[in-house]
């Protein structure tokens, strides 16, 4: 049910895009219980231009290698969860692709269960009110 979206910019070849997409995919599923085969990510890269952000910001040393991304989920997770999962995003890009924690930047975005349609026009995860 997680849909993430990760932005970065242009230039880093495929192996290191697939590294993080799979990094955020295995850290959903070792702690935010995300069921296996729930996968929908997308990595979207950007000229210098458009990809603007704080080097300093709260004092946390960002680079050009800064990787954006927001996950939009259900809200039904615990704040320990959560936790849980920043830090497990963070640890498994730093082993591979080998991108600094500084520059791991994550948005979490909660919905309503029933804001999920994954095909044939159906809510999916809706409550029947019947």
């Amino acid at each position: 049910m997680p849909l993430v979206r990760v932005s970065l910019r242009k230039g880093k070849p495929a192996a290191h895009r697939k590294a993080i997409l799979d990094g955020i995919y295995r850290a959903m599923r070792s702690t935010f219980d995300v069921p296996d085969e729930d996968r929908f990510m997308v990595l979207d890269e950007h000229d210098e231009p458009d990809f603007s952000y704080s080097k300093t910001y709260l004092g946390i040393a960002r680079t050009d290698d800064l990787v954006l991304i927001q996950i939009t989920a259900n809200n039904t997770r615990t704040t320990e969860k959560k936790k849980a999962l920043f830090r497990q995003i963070a640890e498994n890009l730093k082993s591979d692709p080998g991108v600094r924690p500084e520059d791991v930047f994550i948005n979490l975005v909660e919905v309503l269960p029933e804001n999920w349609s994954f095909g044939n026009g159906i809510a999916q995860y809706a409550k029947d009110k019947s």
